[in-house]
């Protein structure tokens, strides 16, 4: 496998490195998150003019990228500067429409890449499975096209969305893979209702309520009940957007405190010159690159054609990513002491969005539980 970016990935990884340096100071984002948005529209036009949204899709869905290692070049980059535009909606939209088969996706791909369109994927409800799709959202046909009923949780910056791609079951038991269907729903649709509410790393989630909405019969996306492959390949993609944030932020964190340990005098000596510091600063950083080899495994795996292998590589990384973020969190703060708790303090959002990231699309004993299961798949 070869480890080295393109030149093109290099190119774009330091365009949003620079652009965050520069352009996303602390108390911007801060501003930014606490608006009645929840994030910058300047930021958010600024990011697709830089080819942020692009680079999650490919060529032939109007993108520049759209391989595993351009997402993960993207999302480790929005990771250290605590990036709260919807990127991530963006993007498993995105992936579940490219992947419907649907004429019409290049138009709506088009609107996503530009960022003209804020859409969103309204799929996760309460209780999923660790391998089955889980899906009690009802979509019936009638004269005037679908009645949909049900409820979605958890959908990032959901308030904001122009647009919904919305999981529905038209056939089926709630955990059968088969008879699930992809709907593409404005958010001005009547019966259509968004509860939002700010998130403790300063990001924004949204439950989504359809209470007898009327779609016409062109809202269906692809063929009627045949969404699992859509769906899979945008929740896998969403938890390797995940997984590489988590990195960048790791990174950001680790650096913060080594930095503080260098410069903070304690007992009349610096905190670096303690070798029990020194080992856990040591430790840390061992785990940080073995989570960075678990995301550069998920990102090859993302363009395989193996179902299994592919999930078992999500996984793995989403579950090292979960266990890892929390220690570097914990560490990172008790080593700068009550400072490292503070809100002036950059430190304390990063170890907040590690602990948020281990709770979206699945937590490490969600990913833990699939990993173990898709194994069994193999052996048996």
């Amino acid at each position: 496998m070869n480890f080295n970016h393109t030149d093109e990935r290099r190119m774009l990884a330091d365009s949003l490195n620079r652009f965050i340096a520069d352009q996303y100071a602390f108390d911007l984002r801060e501003e930014a998150a606490a608006s009645a948005h929840g994030y910058s529209s300047k930021i958010w036009s600024e990011l697709a003019n830089i080819g942020a949204m692009g680079a999650l899709f490919t060529e032939a869905e109007g993108g520049l990228g759209g391989e595993g290692f351009d997402i993960a070049v993207v999302f480790e980059a929005l990771g250290r500067g605590l990036v709260v535009e919807p990127l991530l909606g963006a993007l498993m939209a995105g992936q579940a429409i490219a992947k419907s088969g649907d004429a019409r996706a290049p138009t709506l791909l088009t609107d996503i890449v530009e960022g003209s369109k804020v859409v969103a994927f309204a799929h996760e409800e309460v209780e999923p499975s660790p391998v089955q799709i889980h899906v009690q959202t009802r979509a019936k046909r009638n004269s005037d096209g679908w009645l949909l009923n049900g409820a979605k949780s958890m959908v990032p910056q959901g308030e904001q969305c122009d647009v919904f791609i919305v999981s529905a079951r038209t056939s089926g038991e709630v955990n059968d893979n088969a008879g699930v269907s992809l709907f593409c729903i404005p958010a001005s649709t009547p019966g259509l209702t968004v509860r939002g509410c700010q998130t403790i790393d300063g990001g924004r989630l949204a439950e989504i309520f359809l209470d007898n909405v009327q779609l016409q019969q062109d809202s269906l996306l692809g063929v009627e009940g045949q969404a699992q492959g859509a769906i899979e390949s945008a929740l896998d993609a969403g938890v390797l957007a995940l997984c590489a944030e988590s990195l960048g932020a790791m990174e950001v964190a680790q650096a913060a405190t080594l930095e503080y340990l260098k410069t903070r005098k304690q007992f009349g000596a610096l905190l670096g010159r303690f070798q029990a510091l020194q080992h856990r600063m040591v430790d840390l950083y061992l785990e940080i690159e073995q989570t960075r080899s678990a995301v550069i495994r998920a990102a090859a795996a993302l363009e395989g054609n193996d179902r299994v292998q592919r999930a078992r590589a999500i996984s793995a990384a989403k579950f090292t990513v979960g266990r890892v973020g929390t220690l570097v969190a914990e560490e990172a703060v008790q080593l700068h002491g009550g400072i490292g708790m503070t809100w002036e303090l950059p430190l304390s959002h990063y170890a907040k969005r590690l602990i948020m990231i281990d709770h979206q699309l699945g937590d490490e004993h969600f990913h833990l539980s699939r990993y173990m299961a898709f194994g069994k798949a193999l052996s048996g």
